[in-house]
């Protein structure tokens, strides 16, 4: 009965969490029209994109999580939409870096990879997501098979580059890294315990 309802109320209120999701780059928007920005804007966009697709990410990997711990199905009928938002904000942050940041000059990226190992570890992460964006439609989904699902664990290796891009990224206080470090984590051990239990569960059988 309650996975029933949560069922429907998630996709009732579908549309409403896609514009939720909007909602930072609306906001960037708004800083940007009204010199909000700060004194470095480029690297606050840069900041903010590479943030909300981090914040994307660490919820989409918490539904299965939250289906697990309550036995409901419904939040999976949200997951794919805060992957691809997550995908969404980290193409805007990869493309800020390429273009607005360095204005494609590749000889001057490959030095600045060179001199800041996060710059590769972000770049990998952004890399791999691409296939999963690609490959997250139902189409794709019933062509791939079983495949399709050993594909969209890599989302666990892009939690890991992306927490390290960031806990590298940042010099002083690493507060806030740190505490992304913590939820990715977390997220991956109740993962295991599941298995683990399931693996119980089904040797006694």
């Amino acid at each position: 009965m309650i996975d029933k309802f949560l069922n429907l109320l998630f996709k009732k209120i579908k549309i409403l969490i896609f514009f939720l999701c909007l909602i930072p780059l609306f906001r960037l928007f708004y800083l940007g029209l009204n010199s909000q920005l700060g004194a470095n804007p480029i690297e606050f966009i840069e900041r903010s994109t590479g943030t909300w697709a981090l914040v994307f990410l660490m919820l989409s990997l918490s539904m299965t999580p939250l289906r697990q711990l309550t036995g409901s199905n419904a939040y999976i009928l949200n997951r794919r939409m805060l992957g691809l938002f997550m995908f969404f904000y980290a193409c805007l942050h990869v493309l800020t870096y390429l273009w607005i940041d360095h204005y494609f000059d590749f000889d001057e990226i490959f030095k600045d990879v060179y001199k800041h190992p996060y710059v590769l570890v972000g770049f990998a992460a952004f890399m791999l997501t691409i296939p999963l964006a690609i490959t997250s439609t139902r189409s794709m989904m019933k062509r791939l098979g079983g495949r399709w699902k050993i594909l969209h664990r890599a989302v666990y290796l892009i939690g890991l580059l992306a927490v390290l891009h960031f806990l590298w990224l940042v010099k002083k206080d690493h507060t806030e890294p740190l505490i992304y470090v913590g939820v990715f984590f977390l997220l991956l051990v109740l993962r295991v315990i599941y298995k683990y239990r399931s693996y119980l569960r089904t040797s006694n059988l």
